[in-house]
């Protein structure tokens, strides 16, 4: 009883100074918190600003590890604490007025977000050992021993809190639901990262007991010797085997992969990059034999895989997935010669930071993801659009026949596009063009999209859940079968105003919703095919109870917003009568504010 008393004792003492330690991170932690805390009890889609506030507090916890290891790491900084924390905190700022005027949290927001933090973490794992002041590979193992350990401490709290709770609601008094909520926020938010960085020692520290806490931390346990020796270095060197066969097999059939190689190799590089860390440390034979050959045959896999990135970058251009398999398939090239021609103890630190350099690279235009990827679909666009005599001296020509192929890239380009709000870089396009609305009346011809793979497919709304209808004027309800070729037009009033839902089938597949004032002019309207082949994503599986979330959308003109919620959306493919999609869907409308 005294032994656990005592670790408790420590764990605490431990958890205090860690908040010492990495203020910055702690204080954003606890603000990541009570944000979230806001969110739960708002039950419902949480406002853009507490999005945005989660997604800054985000980003100014792995800062503030970064900028303590930094004041740690060098004896310039370690007397000027307070002006790197003030440096950091600039850097949070900065962030966070870049987000500030966005508009919503799109995909570029996040992923460009998740990459910095991503470089700022290798950062992390690279200051301490830079000089070689520390060993890289010890400092790696320490931070995975450290997550690990937080990981499995929090995963035991959270289930015992959870049955403590279910236990009280059932046995003695009804809790609120949120409860739940609530405490997975503070274990996972909170405690679990505070005690992550209390079990982190003080790298670069001389003193005595930091480095004797330095030396316990990086004691290689030898439940992960056998996992990295005996299980993980097989699997991967199994998997190394399937990718060569693999590319035996192209070599004489000549036939390059459709795409799918891509992700397999990226997902072999990471794994593969990370057992060599952990196995840096390790001396026996199959450790030896993984660090001598592993990094050759990653830079020959690579590169084959290169080669077929390079055949799909011709043929489709470039987009963000593709950038990033390319991208990260240059530094496995890199990585993998370095890890074959260094020592191991100075090769690893170079690839964390090598890795940071890729990441930030790949966020600061002009060369990040999104500006490469909109600026080679254009090109794409537009090369098409000259080899069909559409596109003379930048000046758009209609054309109600083209080829299919034309009519299925431009759509399918303008759309990619669309998504990415990259429209307004097109100089030839006019400034309102809006896809589903402007196609035939730009371009001569209505947009045409591929036919989704599989037969059938159902979603459906799950009926239990709320519907989010704040910031709404009025609800609407419709539905359109495949077979319903007519426009469906209904009237209501609102403040004063008549306005008219209209609902037209353009085909089998696509529906266009918009509503109308007195007048019959469109103030705001959306298709909604676009929508259903992302829902359908390649795949036939039924996906039913789907929260509101995911089955619906909003569109914004002039202040005029639209939301669908789709009720359910039952889809067939093939050329056929039968064909198409029956959408069954709330409609919510509001007026600008005045």
């Amino acid at each position: 009883m005294r032994r656990i008393t005592e670790t408790v004792i420590n764990s605490v003492k431990a958890i205090s100074l860690a908040g010492f330690r990495f203020p910055m991170t702690v204080v954003s932690l606890l603000a990541a918190a009570s944000v979230l805390f806001r969110v739960i009890a708002l039950k419902g889609t949480p406002p853009l600003m507490l999005q945005k506030l989660i997604f800054t507090f985000v980003v100014g916890a792995v800062l503030g590890m970064a900028a303590q290891f930094a004041v740690e790491r060098s004896p310039k900084l370690s007397g000027k604490r307070i002006l790197t924390y003030g440096v950091a905190a600039l850097l949070l700022v900065g962030y966070f007025l870049i987000l500030l005027p966005a508009p919503e949290i799109s995909a570029e927001i996040t992923v460009r977000s998740l990459v910095a933090v991503f470089a700022l973490v290798c950062m992390v794992l690279w200051i301490p050992s830079h000089d070689y002041d520390a060993d890289f590979n010890l400092v790696a193992l320490v931070h995975f021993m450290a997550v690990f350990t937080a990981v499995l401490y929090s995963a035991v709290l959270s289930a015992g809190l959870a049955a403590i709770i279910a236990s009280v609601d059932t046995l003695l008094f009804k809790i609120n639901s949120d409860a739940y909520a609530y405490t997975m926020t503070l274990i996972w938010v909170v405690f679990a990262p505070v005690y992550y960085l209390s079990l982190l020692p003080r790298f670069n520290s001389k003193a005595e007991a930091d480095q004797s806490a330095t030396e316990r931390a990086g004691k290689y346990p030898r439940l992960l010797d056998i996992l990295v020796s005996y299980i993980a270095i097989p699997l991967v060197s199994a998997y190394t085997l399937v990718l060569i066969a693999y590319f035996i097999k192209i070599l004489f059939t000549l036939t390059w992969p459709s795409g799918q190689v891509g992700p397999m190799t990226l997902v072999y590089s990471i794994a593969g990059l990370v057992i060599f860390v952990l196995s840096s440390l390790l001396e026996n034979r199959t450790a030896e034999l993984f660090r001598r050959i592993f990094p050759k045959l990653l830079v020959g896999i690579v590169i084959m895989q290169l080669v077929s990135v390079g055949i799909r970058l011709n043929a489709y251009g470039v987009t963000e997935s593709r950038y990033y398999v390319a991208i990260f398939g240059v530094f496995s090239i890199i990585a993998g010669v370095l890890l074959s021609t260094s020592p191991v103890i100075s090769k690893n630190g170079r690839i964390a930071l090598l890795a940071a350099v890729f990441a930030i690279i790949s966020i600061i235009p002009p060369t990040d993801a999104f500006t490469v990827s909109r600026v080679s679909q254009i090109r794409r666009v537009e090369s098409i659009l000259e080899n069909e005599g559409m596109l003379v001296g930048g000046e758009l020509v209609k054309k109600e026949n083209p080829s299919e192929r034309t009519r299925l890239e431009v759509t399918n380009i303008l759309s990619y596009l669309s998504r990415s709000s990259s429209l307004d870089y097109i100089a030839w396009l006019p400034d309102d063009f809006e896809l589903y609305r402007d196609m035939k009346g730009t371009f001569g011809f209505e947009s045409m999209y591929a036919p989704i793979i599989g037969k059938h497919f159902y979603a459906s709304l799950d009926a239990r859940k709320p519907l989010p209808v704040s910031n709404y004027d009025v609800l609407l309800n419709a539905f359109v079968g495949r077979y319903m070729q007519e426009t469906i037009e209904s009237q209501f009033e609102l403040n004063g105003s008549t306005y008219r839902l209209k609902v037209n089938r353009l085909s089998n597949f696509e529906v266009i919703v918009s509503i109308l004032n007195s007048a019959g002019s469109e103030l705001v309207g959306t298709g909604l095919y676009e929508f259903a082949q992302g829902l359908v994503n390649d795949t036939t599986m039924t996906r039913e109870a789907l929260h509101p979330d995911l089955m619906g959308f909003e569109v914004i003109t002039n202040g005029y917003k639209l939301k669908v919620i789709f009720q359910n959306i039952s889809y067939t493919s093939g050329s056929d009568s039968d064909s198409g999609i029956d959408y069954a869907m709330y409609i919510l409308f509001a007026t600008p504010n005045p």
